[in-house]
């Protein structure tokens, strides 16, 4: 689905990332990790569009996308759940899900009872704004607006950061059940060791804005993992 071919990217004259080249298939779980400070995020920012990649290509879905800004990639079907989750917070959960909207024709402009089937907070949530929730809600939200855009690859940065173990355990069924779905890709960026290695189908490491590591759960140990993104 994703597929991606020496990404560099730049903060200035700074440079973050450095021949980034990876895949990430449908129907599977990419996950992608390593210390704090070594790419992780700037990688979700470039593919999402939210942070111009300085040099390399990117296809989806068979199609090749220049360096478009954020808002044409997620027309393009790339979902996007930034690190802090970022909803609105003084729309309600309706609205804020309603934004995802401006992605799709108006003949879908409708959300989905499959959201609420998801995360069930929401429903109950609907007319709270969204500032008041916590933030475990918060990320669910955060979630579902990216679901409601129909995307082709779904980017997930630290969705399990600040939200206490219960609410991972939902996001964790809800990452599962998109992938058993096979209909889009997933790249998970996770700091949680356990629930990265639980989820993922395959690895990713970076060290110092380069790829370390490249491989599929079953060739990856899992003690080979955790000291390549170890301090």
């Amino acid at each position: 689905m994703l597929s991606i071919e020496n990404l560099t990217l730049h903060y200035g004259h700074s440079q973050i990332l450095n021949g980034i080249s990876m895949q990430a298939g449908q129907g599977q779980v990419t996950c992608v990790m390593g210390t704090n400070g070594v790419g992780k995020t700037s990688l979700i920012k470039a593919i999402s569009g939210t942070h111009p990649r300085s040099a390399g290509s990117m296809t989806l879905d068979g199609e090749a996308l220049g360096v478009l800004p954020a808002h044409l990639l997620a027309r393009k079907g790339i979902g996007y759940v930034p690190q802090g989750r970022e909803i609105f917070p003084l729309l309600s959960v309706r609205e804020n899900l309603e934004t995802g909207f401006s992605c799709l024709p108006a003949a879908d402009h409708s959300v989905p009872e499959e959201m609420f089937e998801l995360f069930p907070v929401l429903k109950e949530m609907q007319g709270r704004r969204g500032g008041d929730l916590s933030g475990g809600q918060q990320q669910q939200l955060a979630i579902a607006r990216a679901l409601i855009t129909r995307p082709k690859l779904l980017l997930l940065d630290e969705p399990t950061e600040g939200i206490q173990p219960n609410i991972i355990q939902q996001i964790g069924n809800v990452i599962r059940h998109l992938r058993d779905q096979g209909e889009m890709a997933i790249v998970l960026v996770e700091q949680y060791f356990e629930f990265a290695y639980d989820l993922a189908d395959q690895f990713i490491v970076l060290r110092r804005g380069e790829v370390t590591l490249s491989g599929d759960k079953q060739q990856t140990s899992k003690s080979e993992l955790l000291s390549r993104v170890s301090v």
